[in-house]
């Protein structure tokens, strides 16, 4: 195959999930927030760690690896996950999965919206999920291109919502994408959005870490454990700023 007819697709891949509800006209007091986590894995590393270990995991917990993790139903020890009810059980399971979450290799990107910040400033049907959604994509476009991945087709992995919230979101990705965004250009992205049975272990982990993002928002001060392991994956710059993680307004 000739150097011309490869596709021309980049060495990564994002998965993206959120944490809190994108609407204004609902605040929640306990957790005024929306969070949007990117997760960005290098395929190799994927491939060849990330999804064996988590394989692993279940297996070791459930005796099978079907089981879908999933952050709230982990929290309430809800479903599958009544296990957790057992305190030598609980602390195993959330040892263990800390552990493959500080060793798995993965850059984070995250765009944090304070809700209660926001109300009476900007209208109440602002779609905060698009403000999350460009934010977002534009910080994982300055990781690619400090990776030299910029000029290749990264694919973008959402959750299915709901056939009305999957056409809204697959809209303004493209419009986002097409070049309406802070740099004013055009981002060499095209999106997936998979069904939450696929089962695909980068959905589950960036579930896994946009809630303790938002908890770290609201309460910086709080131990945080989760939030201690994630705060070194944060994507920078070249010069070790900060970039991965942005908070509305600012």
């Amino acid at each position: 195959m000739s150097e011309r007819s490869k596709v021309n697709h980049s060495e990564y891949i994002v998965y993206v999930d959120e944490s809190g509800d994108h609407g204004l006209n609902r605040i929640d007091p306990t957790y005024p927030l929306f969070v949007l986590a990117f997760c960005i894995f290098h395929k190799q590393a994927y491939l060849n760690s990330i999804v064996p270990a988590l394989q692993q995991f279940k297996f070791k917990h459930f005796g099978h690896d079907m089981v879908v993790l999933h952050e709230h139903e982990i929290r309430k020890s809800e479903g599958q996950f009544r296990i957790l009810f057992n305190k030598e059980r609980r602390d195993e399971f959330h040892s263990d999965l800390s552990d493959i979450i500080e060793t798995a290799e993965f850059t984070l990107a995250a765009s944090v919206v304070r809700k209660d910040s926001l109300k009476g400033r900007i209208d109440d049907g602002t779609n905060l999920y698009h403000v999350a959604l460009r934010s977002g994509l534009e910080s994982v476009f300055h990781f690619l291109a400090s990776s030299g991945q910029d000029s290749r087709t990264t694919f973008v992995v959402f959750e299915a919502r709901g056939k009305n919230e999957d056409n809204d979101l697959e809209l303004e990705f493209r419009r986002v994408c097409d070049g309406q965004n802070t740099l004013n250009s055009k981002l060499p992205f095209n999106v997936i959005i998979a069904d939450k049975r696929c089962n695909l272990s980068g959905l589950q982990l960036a579930d896994l870490v946009a809630r303790p993002i938002g908890r770290k928002t609201l309460k910086p001060d709080q131990p945080n454990r989760a939030y201690d392991i994630l705060a070194k994956k944060f994507a920078a710059d070249s010069d070790g700023n900060g970039q991965g993680l942005a908070i509305h307004p600012a």
